[in-house]
């Protein structure tokens, strides 16, 4: 297989074409940003490891039944490199999925919550990916407005979101690890919805269940430091 021309660079990822139509290769960069990319900065060997914990998450859910970009017969290429990984193209949806357990970030100010609340069931919230209107906040009926997804579908993906959420939740917690909330992105291949993008400390939050150490990408926006220490840690804890 062949790596090719690059289809997309974004924040925190390069995606190339391969020299097999339906597969991409993903390259995880260690830039960072926060604020809608008005802080800047490199996490050294977040690329590395973000590219690891996905691998390893995605393999996880896959074994759950949950269906992601990961193509199931072929093992042994998923992971190419120590920060690329090999995953099915897809006509990805435009919307960010947010499933939240504990208060923190911006639902701690909207809801005048205390940062560390624990929420009565976990709360999922839609964002529009959308650059231009700052990844607006959605409800169901803007979705469907703006005719993203329709109704049926956009409940297959929050059920879909909560199922993950338990996974994730129980398999961090027996490591040590708190899943305070997190972003799922989706795809379609050939009208099969699939989880794609990533899970790693850039997406979620972690917080150790003992000290309530912060260790995710909240290290990088609220300069607390040590952030590439908290990276390897959670990837140390993943890889068990």
């Amino acid at each position: 297989m062949r790596k090719l021309g690059k289809v997309y660079e974004g924040k925190a990822k390069i995606l190339y074409e391969t020299d097999e139509p339906e597969l991409i290769i993903q390259h995880f960069k260690d830039d960072a940003t926060a604020f809608d990319g008005k802080k800047r900065g490199k996490i050294f060997g977040k690329g590395s490891a973000n590219a690891q914990i996905s691998s390893i998450l995605f393999r996880l859910l896959e074994e759950e039944g949950i269906k992601t970009h990961f193509p199931s017969d072929m093992q042994d290429k998923k992971i190419l490199s120590e920060n690329e990984i090999l995953a099915y193209r897809l006509k990805m949806i435009p919307l960010e999925i947010i499933v939240r357990n504990v208060a923190a970030g911006s639902l701690a100010k909207r809801l005048g919550y205390e940062e560390g609340r624990i929420l009565k069931k976990p709360i999922v919230e839609f964002y529009y990916k959308s650059d231009e209107l700052g990844d607006p906040l959605l409800n169901a009926d803007h979705i469907c407005e703006l005719g993203l997804v329709d109704s049926k579908l956009l409940r297959r993906m929050k059920e879909t979101s909560l199922k993950v959420n338990e996974i994730l939740k129980d398999f961090l917690a027996e490591r040590g690890l708190e899943l305070v909330d997190f972003k799922l992105e989706f795809g379609l291949k050939d009208d099969e919805l699939i989880l794609a993008d990533e899970i790693s400390p850039d997406t979620c939050r972690l917080w150790d269940k003992r000290t309530g150490e912060i260790l995710d990408k909240d290290r990088f926006r609220r300069d607390l430091g040590g952030v590439e220490r908290a990276y390897q840690e959670v990837l140390r804890r993943i890889k068990g």
